[in-house]
C-alpha cells in the first residue's frame, strides 16, 4: 500500500546559526570587552527551541531560534533547518528588533513573476535544497545591525507514516555553537493510547543523555524533552564547540485493541487501519535484475549480497524466480518455483554466479517477469490465495530493444493489467528516476532510490522487508452511501504487516448520530470484513479531554493527504486530467498555506535600506539527485539564416548570420561517430532579388540522415519524405502523425512543427513558417532547432554541431555602437578578439508567427572568428 510506505516519518531539524562577517583585526586585543560564552564571530545564539505537537499521527513542528549581534558592526546571520522531504513548510517569520517579516504562500508562477526582477539583480536565493536521502534544508540569512536581536521561526507539518511497526520522528540537531537555552520538546496525543515511546541520539551516549533527556507516556499522552545545559553541549569539558551534531530520533506506536480507529472533528474524519495477528499471505515474487556493464564492481557485489540475505527470509510457501537483463534476458528457471530448502540452496548458487555484461533492455526483462507471473496464475501452479509482486532493480536507462520510456510504460501497464504491483528500485543517480517512479505508480507500486553507498545492500534488504509480509490483498474501505465526500484513496492492493492504511474525508451531515466504516480484504485463508462504528456524542466527549491539540488537525491531515495523493496521480496524468489535478492540489495548497511543488513561500527581508525577496520552493525528487541530461543548451537557425548558440555557463547566447546565394547547401551538423548529418539548402525571395545588401534568404529544404540506420529524410515547406533503405514514404504538413522504428521517432504536428528523435539524447525540431500565399516577395521557409544533443559525440562538427561541446567566451568594454539601441563590446572567444553587437533574435518553438525574444551577442562577417575556419568551408554539393 503505497501510502504507508515512505521512508518512515522523519521530523528533521537542524537548527543552526552561522555568523559570517569580517574577522576581528589583530590589532584589537580580545580582552577589551568580555563577551558571554557561546558568542561566535560576534553572534550569540541565546535560544533554540524545537517544539513538536503530534495529534493522531499529524505532526506540527515549530523551530525557533533567537540571536543577538554582540559585535560593533553589522553581521550576517544565517538560519538552517533540515526537514523531511515528505513535510510541507506552512509558515516562516523573521523578526528583527521587534519588526516581523512574514512569509506568504503563493502560486509558484505568481511568485516567480513577482520576483524575476530580484532574480535578475542576482539577489534572491532558493531557500530550500535537497539534503541527503530523507531531508530538505531550509536556509535563510539576514544582515543584523550591531546590538540588534533577530528571531527566526519556521513551521512545518506532516503525517507520520507507520513503518515496520512504529512511527518515527527523526530530528537533525546541529546548532554549530553552544546555545544557552537549547530544547527539544515533543508532545504526542494519540486517542488509541500510546503503547511504546522511545528517544535516542546518535551524537551522545545514553549515560550522557541521562539528565538532559526525559521521556514519559501514560494513556493517550506522551512527552519527550531534551534540554542539555551548556556544559552538557560541550564536545569536551574545556571545549567551546558543541557536540550536538547528528540525529535525535523519537519512535512510538499506539495500542491496537481493535484493528481500526475513526476520529471525527468539525465535520472531517480520519480512519486508521492496521490489523494484527493475521497469517501472512503467500507471495509469488519475481526479481528482475539489471546485470548490464554499468552494474560492474561494487554495485553488483552489493546486489548479490542483498539477494542472498533476502533468500534467507523467503518463506517456504512463497514462489520465486530471478530474471536477469542486459542486452538480452536470461532466467534462473523457466517457471516460478516454490521456495523449498533445496530450491533456495540452488538459488543461492545461481545468485553467487551472476555476472555483469552488455546493455540495458528493461522492456524485455520486465515483460518476461510479468508473463511468468500471469502464466503461473492461469495454470494454477501457485496457491489460489497467493499474491504476486515484481521487484525490478536497475542502475541506468533503457538503451537496447524498446528504449522509449513511454512505450515501455504502455507495454508494462498492458501486461500487468492492474493485477499486481510493480516496485522499481533505482540504483544510483545516472538514471531517469521519473520514468521508474511513473511506471511503478501506475502499476500500484512505488519507486525507491538506492543510494550508492556502503549500505546499499542494507537499503535493498530493508525495502524487501517492507513488502515481505502481506496480510491482506484487495483492501477496500467502505462508508455509508451519500454520507461522505472528498474521500482520499480508499482501495489498496496490499496491506503489509507493520504499515497502516489511512483514509480521510468530509461528512456531508455533521449532525449524524453514528458513523460506520467497513474494511474488506482477502486474507491468507479467508475473506475478512472489519467494521468500526462510532458514536458521535461519545467521540465529542473524548476529544474535549485533549488539552494541547491544535483544533483543526483532522481537517489539515485530510488536506495534507489529499494534496500528497493528487500530486502522485498528477505524475501520470496528461492534458485536461493533469490540469484538473494540478488545479485541485494548488487550490488546497494555497488554502491551507502548504509549500508544495506547486507553491512557493515568499520571504521579504530588510537589506541595505530596501526590502529583499527570497523564495522557498519544495525541491522535487527529480531535481534532487536523479539523472539529469547535461542542462540542455539549445542551438538553432531560423529566419534570414540567423544562427543562435546558447551558452549555459554564461546564461547568454551568441548569434551570427550566413549570407549565401539561393541554392547553396550548408552543413549544419555532422557526427562521424553516430553517423548523423543535417544539411540545409538556402532559398531566396520570389522574383530573385540579387542585391546581397537587401535580399532575404532562408532555409527552404533540410536533409537529415543517419548512416548507421540507412535512413534519410527531406523536409520542405510542402512535404516530408522519408527513406528507410530504398522504401519511401511521404507525408504532408496537413498530417498529424508519429512514425517510429528502431531507435527513431518522427512526429509531425499539423501545420506547426516536426520533432525528430534518435534514441534518448538527440532531438531536433523543425518549425514550419507559412506566409500569405499571395505575398509578392516572401516564401514559406523552415527553422531548425537542436533541443537535445547530449548523446552526440565530441567529434561533431558543422555550423551548429561544432558548438555542442562546452566552450566559453568573455565580453568586456561594452560601449555605445553605431545604433544607439544596440551597444558594441569586445568578445574573446576561441582565442580570437572580436567586436560584437548586442541584439536579439526570435525563438519560434512556442509560436511560429510571433516568437520569443532571445538576447544575444551578434558576431559580424558570417560568424568569422567564432566558427572554425570560414563559412564557405561549410558549403557541400547536395542535401545528402
Amino acid at each position: 500500500m503505497a501510502s504507508a510506505w515512505w521512508p518512515c516519518l522523519i521530523l528533521a531539524l537542524l537548527s543552526g546559526l552561522a555568523a559570517s562577517g569580517f574577522p576581528r583585526s589583530p590589532s584589537r586585543p580580545l580582552g577589551k570587552r568580555s563577551l558571554p560564552e557561546g558568542v561566535v564571530n560576534g553572534i550569540e545564539v541565546y535560544s533554540t527551541k524545537i517544539s513538536c505537537k503530534v495529534t493522531s499521527r499529524f505532526a506540527h513542528n515549530v523551530v525557533t531560534t533567537r540571536a543577538v549581534n554582540r559585535a560593533d558592526t553589522a553581521k550576517e546571520v544565517s538560519f538552517d533547518v533540515e526537514l523531511p522531504k515528505t513535510a510541507f513548510i506552512t509558515n516562516f517569520t523573521l523578526t528583527i528588533d521587534g519588526v516581523t517579516y512574514p512569509g506568504n504562500v503563493k502560486e509558484k508562477e505568481v511568485a516567480k513573476k513577482q520576483y524575476e526582477k530580484a532574480v535578475s539583480q542576482g539577489k534572491t536565493a532558493g531557500l530550500v535544497k535537497a539534503s541527503g536521502r530523507k531531508l530538505e534544508k531550509f536556509t535563510v540569512s539576514v544582515n543584523v545591525a550591531a546590538g540588534s536581536k533577530v528571531t527566526f521561526e519556521l513551521t512545518y507539518e506532516e503525517l507520520l507514516k507507520r513503518h515496520k511497526g512504529k512511527y518515527e520522528m527523526y530530528l537533525k540537531v546541529q546548532p554549530k555553537q553552544l546555545v544557552k537555552h537549547f530544547e527539544i520538546e515533543a508532545d504526542i496525543f494519540e486517542p488509541q493510547g500510546i503503547s511504546t515511546l522511545d528517544a535516542e541520539a546518535s551524537f551522545i551516549t545514553n549515560d550522557l543523555l541521562g539528565s538532559a533527556l526525559t521521556k514519559s507516556f501514560s494513556g493517550r499522552k506522551g512527552r519527550v524533552s531534551f534540554k542539555p545545559s551548556m556544559d552538557q553541549q560541550r564536545s569536551c569539558p574545556t571545549c567551546t564547540d558543541s557536540l550536538l551534531n547528528g540525529d535525535f530520533i523519537i519512535t512510538y506506536d499506539v495500542n491496537r485493541e481493535s484493528p481500526a480507529n475513526v476520529q471525527i472533528v468539525n465535520g472531517y474524519f480520519v480512519h486508521f487501519f492496521a490489523p494484527q495477528g493475521l497469517p501472512v499471505v503467500p507471495k509469488n515474487v519475481v526479481f528482475v535484475i539489471d546485470v548490464s556493464g554499468s552494474m560492474h564492481g561494487r554495485k553488483m557485489e552489493q546486489t548479490k549480497d542483498a539477494l542472498l540475505k533476502i533468500l534467507e527470509d523467503v518463506k517456504e510457501d512463497d514462489y520465486l524466480n530471478f530474471i536477469l537483463f542486459s542486452g538480452d534476458v536470461t532466467t534462473w528457471k523457466d517457471t516460478l518455483v516454490q521456495a523449498t530448502p533445496e530450491n533456495i540452496e540452488e538459488a543461492r548458487t545461481f545468485v553467487k554466479n551472476i555476472d555483469d555484461q552488455g546493455m540495458t533492455n528493461i522492456n524485455d526483462g520486465l515483460l518476461r517477469g510479468i508473463s511468468m507471473l500471469n502464466k503461473a496464475r492461469e495454470e494454477h501452479s501457485v496457491p489460489e490465495r497467493s499474491t504476486s509482486i515484481v521487484i525490478m532493480l536497475t542502475d541506468g536507462d533503457p538503451n537496447v530493444g524498446e528504449s522509449r520510456p513511454e512505450k515501455i510504460q504502455e507495454n508494462v501497464r498492458n501486461a500487468i493489467g492492474g493485477k499486481f504491483p510493480l516496485y522499481n528500485l533505482g540504483f544510483g543517480n545516472n538514471l531517469n528516476y521519473n520514468f521508474l517512479e511513473s511506471m511503478a505508480l501506475e502499476n500500484h507500486g512505488l519507486a525507491r532510490r538506492i543510494y550508492e553507498d556502503s549500505d546499499a545492500n542494507l537499503q535493498l534488504q530493508g525495502f524487501y522487508e517492507e513488502v515481505a509480509n502481506p496480510l491482506l490483498t484487495g483492501v477496500e474501505v467502505e462508508y455509508p452511501e451519500n454520507a461522505i465526500q472528498d474521500l482520499t484513496q480508499s482501495a489498496y492492493q496490499h496491506f503489509y504487516d507493520g504499515s497502516e492504511i489511512v483514509v480521510a474525508g468530509r461528512l456531508l451531515d455533521e449532525d449524524m448520530n453514528n458513523f460506520k466504516a467497513d474494511v474488506k480484504g482477502h486474507g491468507a485463508i479467508n475473506d475478512l470484513t472489519f467494521t468500526e462504528e462510532v458514536d458521535m456524542k461519545e467521540m465529542e466527549k473524548a476529544l474535549k479531554e485533549q488539552d494541547y491539540i491544535f483544533g483543526n488537525y483532522i481537517e489539515r491531515l485530510w488536506a495534507y493527504l489529499t494534496i500528497e495523493q493528487l500530486l502522485e496521480k498528477r505524475k501520470n496524468a496528461h492534458g485536461e486530467e493533469k490540469e484538473n489535478l494540478t488545479a485541485q492540489a494548488l487550490d488546497l495548497s494555497l488554502k491551507y498555506h502548504f509549500v508544495t511543488p506547486l507553491t512557493s513561500m515568499v520571504v521579504t527581508k530588510p537589506e541595505d535600506n530596501e526590502d529583499q525577496t527570497a523564495i522557498a520552493d519544495k525541491p522535487g525528487e527529480d531535481t534532487e539527485a536523479s539523472y539529469q541530461p547535461p542542462q540542455t543548451p539549445y542551438y538553432y537557425v531560423d529566419g534570414d539564416p540567423h544562427f543562435i548558440i546558447q551558452v549555459p555557463q554564461r546564461d547568454d547566447a551568441i548569434c551570427f548570420n550566413v549570407d549565401e546565394d539561393p541554392g547553396t547547401v550548408l552543413r549544419l551538423i555532422q557526427d562521424p561517430i553516430t553517423g548523423l548529418t543535417v544539411n540545409g539548402q538556402i532559398i531566396g525571395e520570389k522574383g530573385g532579388n540579387s542585391d546581397s545588401k537587401t535580399r532575404k534568404t532562408y532555409f527552404g529544404k533540410l536533409g537529415i540522415a543517419s548512416a548507421h540506420m540507412d535512413f534519410r529524410m527531406e523536409v520542405t515547406p510542402e512535404k516530408i519524405t522519408l527513406w528507410s533503405g530504398a522504401a519511401q514514404s511521404t507525408f504532408s504538413w496537413l498530417d498529424t502523425v508519429t512514425v517510429t522504428q528502431d531507435g527513431l521517432s518522427v512526429t509531425i504536428n499539423r501545420k506547426k512543427n516536426m520533432v525528430v528523435s534518435f534514441g534518448d539524447g538527440v532531438t531536433f525540431v523543425v518549425i514550419l513558417h507559412q506566409v500569405w500565399k499571395k505575398h509578392p516577395v516572401h516564401q514559406d521557409f523552415l527553422g531548425f532547432y537542436v533541443v537535445d544533443s547530449h548523446r552526440m559525440s565530441a567529434q561533431t562538427h558543422g555550423l551548429l554541431g561544432q558548438f555542442f561541446h562546452p566552450f566559453d567566451f568573455k565580453v568586456s568594454d561594452i560601449h555605445p555602437g553605431s545604433d544607439p539601441t544596440k551597444p558594441d563590446a569586445t568578445m574573446v572567444v576561441k582565442n580570437h578578439r572580436l567586436t560584437v553587437t548586442r541584439g536579439s533574435q526570435k525563438d519560434y518553438r512556442k509560436d511560429a508567427s510571433v516568437g520569443t525574444k532571445v538576447a544575444c551577442w551578434f558576431v559580424h562577417n558570417n560568424g568569422q572568428g567564432l566558427i572554425d575556419g570560414v563559412h564557405s568551408d561549410y558549403i557541400v554539393p547536395n542535401l545528402f
